[in-house]
């Protein structure tokens, strides 16, 4: 006899007390898949959390470049070196046992990727997450992260990018440049996305280009609309299909449709 083994069931959240446990809470379910030290792989409208033992071992967004161009667009690492494959944790754990970096700027940069991308994941979602649970995975030499601390990093950074500038519509629009009369000055940094700004960009795509992370890019555009330097565009959305027009014919062949039914 076959015996076929079921993951366990979520822990059922007491309404009464999950303020108490987890006020302010990003994501409930996240909470509970860590009191449960679950593995496996929660995926959400903006991002997915990889999860080992209820701790955040990666994260990825498409609104975030990963740890693979973060490494090779400003030559850390050459791009003939990078483990490509799609699963960005088991390149990650190649690149450490290959010794290509030292560990601590391997830690660095990968923990700033993580973040970067669980700043998106973690965003406010329109649809339910889904967690799929997974065998727990080789140890990794990194460190994972709790995701107490995931949660805490991304309110500090939206509370960065709202007293910036308190409007979020520049995060995913087109970015258009404004011509102030008087423009004030900018960093290096900032004038190297102000470059990129042609109407049809937006500042993750424009953060993958420089190979920067993308909640850096966000700052920096914030900053630029503060400064009246660009504005959000409008985002476009396709016409409805028109539909063709109806002809007597078509009007005649319902009738005798619409009778022939009333026969039955």
């Amino acid at each position: 006899m076959t015996v076929v083994r079921t993951p366990p069931p979520l822990p059922v959240r007491d309404r009464a007390t999950a303020p108490e446990r987890a006020p302010g809470a990003l994501s409930p379910m996240l909470i509970r898949l860590a009191e449960e030290r679950a593995t496996g792989v929660l995926v959400r409208e903006h991002g997915t959390l990889h999860l080992a033992e209820g701790r955040v071992v990666h994260a990825e967004s498409p609104l975030a470049p990963g740890l693979d161009v973060l490494l090779t667009a400003h030559g850390t690492l050459d791009a003939a070196a990078w483990p490509w494959t799609e699963d960005m944790a088991a390149a990650t754990h190649r690149l450490f046992t290959a010794g290509l970096l030292p560990r601590g700027a391997l830690e660095v940069c990968r923990l700033g990727a993580l973040y970067d991308a669980g700043y998106f994941a973690l965003a406010p979602s329109s649809t339910p997450g889904r967690f799929r649970y997974g065998t727990p995975a080789a140890a990794s030499p990194l460190r994972a992260v709790p995701v107490a601390a995931l949660e805490r990093e991304t309110r500090r950074r939206r509370e960065l990018l709202h007293r910036a500038w308190p409007d979020p519509a520049t995060d995913e629009a087109p970015l258009i440049r404004a011509d102030p009369v008087a423009p004030p000055p900018v960093t290096p940094r900032q004038r190297a996305v102000l470059r990129r700004v042609d109407g049809v960009r937006t500042a993750p795509e424009i953060a993958r280009e420089l190979g920067r992370p993308a909640f850096h890019t966000l700052v920096d555009v914030r900053r630029l609309a503060a400064a009246g330097l660009l504005v959000p565009g409008r985002t476009t959305t396709p016409a409805p299909p028109r539909l063709p027009p109806v002809t007597d014919p078509d009007i005649a062949l319902l009738k005798r449709l619409r009778d022939a039914l009333e026969a039955l």
